[in-house]
């Protein structure tokens, strides 16, 4: 049944992108996710978020960490209504946004599989219409919840790019290890961000690690990179504590150079004015390809 409704659904969509002959940006999905809780990735993806804004890209963070959601607590906001109540018609995309800056705009999320339960056809064509007005975003961030349950991996499957965070502890280590080898399963390049390291000669070492026991285990096909690091900080904690991003109360810190480098990262990777369908931008596209790997 699940298969059938997520097939009416592509269909919904793929008929949506005849009619509509706009273009739009394609919008760059990045998965940040982690072996375990407590690694600071929600503190990762709300500060890269603020980065990638204030360097003048539209920037979408779509809060996907279910039972554990502290974006708003990240950006310090109130969240009433999420994306389920839009597909349950209770509420529409405008309603559920929350603007943090100019270019960056807080999607409080569900689960993948609670999503697809209750995208009805009709609620859901409805929701293709509303979803338009984040047609412009260049970067989604979606924060995933920690492990590798099957609604991760929902999420995981739809991004374009996966960012593994973990710290230099053995035990997240493992739990890293194991999450990138579930990602390997669905795409070969995986990326891996060192927080709460000492230095950058920690993360080097503690990647390599991590590297070489992927590489001999998984395959040569894997091309695990590092795509930063970030410095053990007191100031990063309290910022937390204070409902602050670090990037905005701390600009002079190491942690603010660490963040900013992998942001800078990402936009070197980024496709600039590439034009496409609507159906590929924006929510719109995060959900058809939601729908893809049903």
């Amino acid at each position: 049944m699940m298969g059938h409704q997520a097939e009416k659904l592509e269909e919904l969509v793929a008929s949506k992108a005849k009619k509509v002959n706009k273009k739009a940006k394609k919008t760059r999905f990045i998965a940040i996710t982690s072996g375990k809780g407590g690694v600071g990735k929600s503190t990762i993806s709300s500060n890269l978020a603020y980065v990638l804004a204030q360097s003048g890209l539209n920037v979408g963070i779509f809060d996907a960490d279910i039972g554990l959601a502290n974006l708003d607590v990240m950006f310090n906001v109130k969240i009433k209504k999420n994306i389920l109540h839009v597909l349950k018609g209770e509420a529409t995309v405008s309603d559920i946004l929350i603007p943090i800056t100019r270019n960056l705009i807080l999607i409080p999320g569900e689960s993948g599989d609670e999503i697809i339960k209750y995208a009805d056809a009709a609620l859901f064509k409805r929701f293709m219409e509303e979803a338009q007005v984040l047609d412009k975003l260049d970067v989604m961030i979606i924060d995933t919840g920690a492990g590798i349950g099957e609604h991760i991996q929902m999420f995981l499957n739809a991004a374009d790019d996966v960012i593994v965070v973990t710290v230099p502890d053995p035990a997240a280590i493992t739990d890293a290890y194991a999450t990138i080898k579930t990602v390997a399963t669905l795409r070969n390049d995986i990326g891996l961000i060192m927080n709460q390291v000492k230095n950058e000669k920690e993360a080097n070492a503690v990647f390599d690690k991590i590297s070489k026991v992927a590489l001999a285990n998984i395959g040569e096909n894997l091309n695990l990179q590092l795509i930063g690091k970030i410095n053990s900080d007191v100031k990063i904690s309290s910022s937390v504590k204070r409902r602050e991003l670090f990037c905005v109360t701390h600009p002079s810190s190491i942690s603010f150079t660490d963040i900013t480098k992998i942001a800078n990262k990402i936009i070197s990777k980024l496709e600039r004015n590439v034009l496409v369908t609507p159906n590929e931008s924006g929510l719109t596209g995060l959900f058809k390809r939601l729908m893809e790997h049903f």
